[in-house]
């Protein structure tokens, strides 16, 4: 079995200071860069003038007893 070598990694996922933000509020997805990067998750994200947003269509199913 492999396993990983010792010490950090030479090119880690993220900077090293890199802030993160728990999440979005509204989707719940991990948002990196504090605020700066919430903001701009908003902006691309949850803009209403874009259209970006939720493409699942709702499905009612009638059941009669």
């Amino acid at each position: 079995m492999s396993r990983a070598a010792d010490g950090p990694h030479p090119h880690p996922l993220t900077p090293a200071g890199d802030d993160w933000f728990r999440g979005c509020p509204d989707c719940h997805l991990p948002i990196q860069g504090g605020g700066a990067g919430l903001s701009a998750h908003r902006r691309t994200v949850h803009d209403p003038r874009r259209d970006y947003g939720d493409r699942r269509t709702p499905i009612t199913i009638r059941l009669d007893y």
